[in-house]
């Protein structure tokens, strides 16, 4: 589907996959790639093909006059007003990552201490990512549905009272083994040391970072992702020989 921003005039597309999965005649918003702007767009049902032309019945033979008159047909209801918020649960501007080029680095930041996230987010941004922070476990869940992270930067307490029951590691748990080796986890504690290989296996992460290290934040990271990708090389690089 086409849109044109009202604001920028930019021109841009709505792969037909992403509309696949709303209802037909669902309005949501989605952010142009240029300005943000939020732009509405109507999801419209494909326009069935013309009828053939049906030919004429033949008129009805007259009625007699003593035939009693059927009951006039109530009119029919007005159909409900749609629905024309924008946060709608499978709403394409959930995924704020339609538009990136091809190739670029994205990550997942789960906290909600504003000191911390803002010295994880300078740290990401000097290493590149396109950063997307949720506000909480349901909409990281939900951006995880419409887009494969490269990178997953997550507080162990984010979203939940108990550092044990974190709802998006029990997701990032259960993922298939060929999409998990291709996510790196790095996971912020205050319980654990960082670079806790036990524990980090514990976890089912690549990496504990403690809270205590946050200002060491991008050298630890950076090793570590470094290291993750020398160990998988050569297994990525047999598996696309075989995929070719």
């Amino acid at each position: 589907m086409d849109v044109l921003c009202d604001k920028c005039k930019t021109k841009f597309n709505i792969p037909d996959k992403k509309l696949e999965k709303l209802p037909k005649g669902k309005v949501f918003s989605v952010p142009c790639p240029k300005c943000k702007e939020k732009i509405s767009v109507k999801n419209q049902p494909a326009k069935p093909s013309p009828a053939k032309d049906k030919p004429e019945k033949a008129a009805p033979p007259p009625k007699s006059e003593k035939a009693a008159p059927k009951a006039e047909k109530p009119p029919p209801k007005e159909a409900p007003a749609e629905d024309n918020g924008s946060d709608d649960e499978d709403s394409p501007s959930d995924n704020p990552f339609d538009f990136l080029e091809e190739g670029t680095q994205t990550v997942l930041l789960c906290e909600t201490d504003d000191g911390i996230r803002t010295k994880v987010r300078a740290a990401l941004e000097k290493m590149e990512y396109h950063i997307s922070e949720p506000r909480n476990h349901r909409e990281a869940l939900k951006q995880m549905r419409f887009h494969d992270f490269d990178l997953v930067v997550i507080n162990e307490r984010f979203g939940t009272r108990d550092p044990d029951m974190n709802h998006i590691l029990k997701h990032l748990e259960q993922l298939p083994m060929v999409s998990r080796r291709n996510l790196f986890i790095a996971l912020l504690s205050e319980r654990f040391r960082t670079m806790d290989n036990m524990m980090t296996f514990n976890k089912s992460v690549n990496l504990i970072v403690s809270i205590k290290d946050i200002d060491r934040m991008q050298k630890i990271l950076e090793r570590a992702v470094k290291d993750n990708d020398t160990f998988y090389r050569v297994f990525k690089e047999c598996l696309e020989k075989i995929k070719g």
